[in-house]
């Protein structure tokens, strides 16, 4: 039995970033205003970017990326598949960004 494409489905992601959700679990937060939100959703508030794939930036989390750091939380960008980075609870949102070369739309 072959597989068949379905008509593939458009997305105005200029970058997509992954985060592993498995990290962001275990630090319980750590990021945002008062430390409470995960990096994902903290990153998207900071950038200014809504969720899904109307958005102009992909902001994924995934199960888990597989480095599983002690109080950290393993990021990349997809446009740059050979640069995670491990972001520890507390950084600064815009040096998270500019790590990952992102720019706010």
């Amino acid at each position: 039995m072959a597989a068949r494409l379905n008509k593939p489905v458009r997305a105005n992601w200029s970058n997509a970033v992954l985060v592993c959700a498995k990290c962001s679990k275990k630090i319980d937060g750590g990021f945002g205003k008062k430390g409470r939100q995960s990096l994902a959703k903290a990153l998207r508030r900071h950038l200014g970017i809504g969720k899904g794939r109307k958005s102009p930036l992909g902001i994924v989390e995934v199960k888990c990326l597989g480095i599983c750091p002690r109080r950290a939380v393993t990021v990349l960008n997809a446009a740059k598949p050979d640069q995670w980075l491990l972001v520890e609870p507390g950084t600064a949102l815009d040096e998270v960004a500019a790590a990952l070369e992102l720019d706010a739309p």
